[in-house]
């Protein structure tokens, strides 16, 4: 049983600009595997923070928790043209998770917001939202990831067919990212390898996608390709930044040392990203029994 007083602890340790950003991430990932009231209010308060990488995972925390009550503080993140725009896209993007048609509205009117990344992530959260009305409101089946997506895997499953869909850039980005998951849902080399040609291709927010979907699917056979991302200088920081959480998932005596090598970069949501991913590549090459630790932490922690 986890208490108040331990909810507000680790809540603390979130919202305080003071302590490592890895503390940060592992108390902001304990509260959504927590949730409840307390864990929802405490990640609503930290939008005050000057790290847009932080806020970028308040939002996903908010939506892969698709609790209702997250809804007012992610509409006005969206709405907050100051926050920075892959704050303001992952927030369009919780909402489309929420799965509330009540803000059906609201998202079809930044369908049409002049920064691309909010449009299109807007554009992804109506589709969900109208394919979940067409099926009763019910998700698509849970596949072996426990992800809420932006969009239900393709019924389809032959790899060569969905890389087909996932890379022609003439088909409509919610088939794309439909193909993306369903590829992702296949896993092996073939599919890690037709997920990575789509770092290529496609608008900022698509690459962005096939980065976070690598990371899920942890197959080193994509690492050249995120490491050769991660490298451009001249790619959309909301990339790189995913391509360097996909290494430190993936978790590969290279892809230390492709993070190593951009610990220290100019862009701050990159570099952050990879101090981030190195604590991941710790968790993921040690012997801890979750990445999301607050509770231990707390609970080890002399009183």
């Amino acid at each position: 049983m986890v208490t108040e007083q331990e909810v507000e602890a680790i809540g603390r340790t979130l919202a305080d600009p003071q302590q490592p950003l890895q503390a940060r991430f592992r108390a902001l990932f304990t509260l959504r595997g927590l949730g409840g009231p307390g864990a929802v209010a405490w990640i609503s308060r930290a939008f005050g923070d000057d790290s847009a990488l932080l806020k970028h995972e308040l939002a996903y925390c908010l939506g892969q928790m698709q609790d209702p009550r997250a809804i007012p503080v992610l509409l006005d993140v969206l709405r907050d043209t100051r926050q920075e725009p892959m704050v303001r896209h992952e927030a369009g993007e919780a909402l489309g998770a929420i799965g509330n048609p009540d803000v059906l509205e609201v998202l079809k009117q930044y369908s049409s917001d002049p920064v691309i990344e909010v449009a299109e992530t807007c554009q992804l959260a109506v589709r969900r939202l109208e394919w979940l009305q067409q099926h009763g409101g019910q998700p698509a089946a849970a596949g072996p990831y426990l992800s809420v997506d932006p969009a239900p895997p393709a019924e389809e499953r032959d790899v060569g067919r969905l890389r087909e869909v996932l890379l022609d850039e003439a088909r409509p980005l919610f088939d794309r990212y439909r193909a993306m998951f369903a590829l992702r849902d296949a896993g092996g080399e073939e599919a890690a390898l037709a997920l990575a040609e789509g770092l290529q291709c496609g608008s900022a927010l698509f690459r962005h996608e096939i980065g976070y979907v690598l990371g899920q699917l942890q197959h080193e056979a994509a690492v050249p390709q995120l490491t050769a991302t991660l490298a451009q200088r001249a790619e959309n920081p909301m990339v790189r930044h995913e391509c360097a959480e996909a290494l430190g998932a993936i978790a590969r005596p290279a892809c230390l040392a492709a993070l190593r090598a951009h610990a220290a970069d100019p862009e701050r949501v990159v570099r952050e990203s990879c101090e981030v991913a190195l604590d991941m590549y710790e968790y993921e090459t040690g012997s801890a029994f979750q990445y999301a630790d607050g509770l231990e932490q707390l609970r080890a922690a002399p009183s």
